[in-house]
């Protein structure tokens, strides 16, 4: 099973702090250099970030798991990094048949070509009430956005695209000091989630956002878009002695919590 793993934002985040948990994987530059595109009416608008943490996903990466338990499990031992780390657990893949694709390629058999000249920039796609209900569009939609995606690579614009299901099946996984909290969906902040993404090469903000507007997505009502700037890799933080040592603090006194509670739970009879 696929799912993707969305690292919440916060404010070391937004400070242009990259966890290595997410190596390999997508780590986005703050949203001081954000754009949000809203279609109204048929019309578009654009509002410049920053944009309030608690509404950003600061990175994202795909994982393979036998069940949603081993991820969340797999997520639980990741490097803590910052004691306030909240990692979005979300089952991978749209309604319908729309096909997710990245670096391994299409159902099509075509590989996307990374352009090192070219900047890339995640186009996300943000949740409402329809996409929370998994409504599922009408085939030939699907057929319409399937043949974009697959023109996209073959035109060497499109590096990856994968949709997400509702959040009745995700998880959040909160790191707070010592401790660790799991917590199920659904999550009913609509406007804080996300529901699919597109990665795209382009020469310029404005070259992503010309794509982003032409793209036949699901409907025609209104539309809530995001357009972020990943981070090359040369641009990951290193994972430093300094940041080891803090790492082991911190799953020490992990570990030493958890044993506290499970002693406590075997003296209550439990």
């Amino acid at each position: 099973m696929e799912f993707m793993i969305l690292r919440r934002a916060n404010q070391s985040t937004e400070r242009g702090q990259q966890p290595p948990a997410l190596e390999p994987g997508t780590f986005l530059k703050p949203s001081t250099e954000a754009v949000r595109l809203l279609r109204r009416g048929g019309e578009w608008s654009q509002l410049h970030g920053p944009f309030a943490p608690r509404e950003l996903v600061a990175g994202f990466t795909l994982i393979e798991a036998a069940s949603k338990e081993d991820a969340i499990e797999q997520v639980r031992w990741w490097p803590l990094f910052d004691s306030g780390a909240v990692y979005e657990i979300r089952d991978a893949g749209c309604p319908g048949n729309c096909h997710g694709f990245d670096e391994r390629g299409t159902v099509a058999g075509n590989v996307p070509r990374r352009d090192e000249a070219l900047t890339r920039y995640v186009i996300f796609i943000r949740s409402d009430a329809g996409a929370e209900a998994d409504l599922v569009p009408p085939p030939e939609v699907i057929d319409r956005m399937n043949d974009y995606n697959e023109a996209g690579v073959q035109q060497g614009v499109l590096l990856a695209g994968e949709g997400l299901k509702a959040t009745a099946t995700a998880t959040r996984v909160h790191f707070a000091n010592s401790k660790t909290s799991v917590v199920d969906g659904p999550f009913t902040e609509v406007k804080e989630l996300i529901a699919g993404y597109w990665m795209v090469q382009a020469a310029s903000m404005d070259e992503a956002i010309a794509w982003a507007k032409v793209y036949p997505y699901p409907g025609d009502g209104d539309l809530t878009l995001e357009i972020r700037e990943a981070c090359e890799r040369i641009a990951h933080q290193e994972f430093t002695p300094e940041m080891r040592a803090a790492e082991e603090r911190l799953r020490a006194e992990l570990l030493e919590t958890e044993l506290r509670e499970a002693f406590k739970k075997k003296a209550r009879g439990g």
